[in-house]
């Protein structure tokens, strides 16, 4: 099995690591636009060699979209163009698939492409933060399967299994709905706290003094990478204005509490609030 991995950072190298450790990727390749990532990923050993996006895909029996969701979006019919006639298979790893099914949906090599996304990841990006068994039982979400070859499907299937990952299966737009309400709120609350917590607390010292376990807990994803975030935003901008309403109403209800000094009214907001502990725990 010849893998080209389009975006050597986290997620992509990653991947890489475990799918050679485990036996599933014979020859890995390379590609990526930052020259600094293309060493350290060769020094490092996520790949075996760089090339060409062409090449790439030209030398490998599966390609691996993990970049940015919107150069996803761009560089997949290009990909679907340049496989025709082959059995290739092209899969992406980005964190919303509306536009990106969009796209590919009457490209005629549509069933050699799997829409997939590992709910999987820290705060770091690239290959540097790459490590081992970051995904292992997490769910992995493939989106329109019915969509894809049969045999193309089993191969993403077999590479996440590979992966030690639970496989969910959702259309693209249930997936963007549930991603925003569950993963993409959590990311703008938290870069909305540390802009917060900068504007008011100008002394960096009271900031590392004082910050407990759950100010560190809440506004660590304020770490991720702007480049792979602000697309993301974007992309699922209906899902996202939708969430963030929400967010402020339920925000606003704690002022309106707090303002108040409505103790039995606050009591009963976090009550309500507390019943997530039946879901996470």
């Amino acid at each position: 099995m010849k893998i080209a991995v389009i975006g050597i950072g986290l997620i992509g190298g990653s991947m890489m690591i475990d799918l050679r450790k485990r036996g599933f990727a014979d020859k890995i390749i390379g590609v990526d636009s930052n020259l600094q990532h293309q060493n350290i990923a060769k020094l490092c050993g996520l790949v075996d060699e760089i090339d060409t996006l062409e090449n790439a895909i030209d030398r490998s029996d599966l390609i691996i979209l993990c970049t940015p969701v919107d150069s996803n979006c761009k560089m997949l019919p290009v990909i679907l163009d340049r496989i025709d006639g082959t059995s290739k298979v092209v899969t992406d790893m980005g964190s919303t698939k509306g536009s990106i099914s969009k796209i590919s949906k009457h490209h005629p090599k549509r069933g050699r492409y799997v829409a997939a996304h590992p709910m999987a990841g820290t705060e770091y990006s690239g290959p540097m933060a790459a490590i081992g068994r970051l995904f292992d039982y997490k769910p992995a979400i493939i989106c329109d399967p019915e969509l894809s070859d049969h045999d193309a499907l089993e191969l993403v299937e077999k590479m996440l299994t590979t992966l030690n990952m639970r496989i969910v299966y959702m259309k693209s737009s249930e997936h963007d709905t549930h991603v925003a309400y569950v993963s993409h709120i959590s990311h703008i609350t938290s870069f909305s706290l540390a802009l917060t917590v900068l504007d008011k607390e100008h002394e960096e010292q009271n900031i590392l003094t004082l910050a407990g376990g759950g100010f560190e807990s809440t506004v660590r994803l304020a770490k991720s990478n702007a480049e792979t975030w602000a697309p993301i935003f974007l992309e699922n901008s209906n899902f996202i204005l939708e969430v963030i309403d929400t967010y402020t109403e339920k925000m606003s209800l704690f002022r309106k509490m707090i303002a108040e000094k409505d103790l039995n009214g606050l009591k009963a907001l976090m009550e309500e609030a507390n019943k997530i502990r039946k879901i996470l725990n």
